[in-house]
């Protein structure tokens, strides 16, 4: 795999990992206005987005 074909699929994760935090996110502030805050859905949402934060920032220490 080339070095631009690796950016580019790079780049492609980084985006997805960042569209699937703003969706985990939302998906949290709507349980959070029904008072669901104790749901097991909500506790597994707040763990991927625990996650996926970590993700992202780790590619913004990299520059992606």
């Amino acid at each position: 795999m080339a070095d631009a074909e690796r950016l580019r699929s790079y780049e492609a994760f980084a985006a997805q990992a960042r569209a699937e935090l703003a969706d985990v996110t939302q998906r949290m502030d709507a349980l959070r206005a029904e008072n669901k805050v104790k749901t097991a859905t909500y506790r597994q949402l707040f763990a991927t987005r625990m996650t996926l934060k970590d993700i992202d920032r780790r590619l913004a220490e990299h520059g992606l």
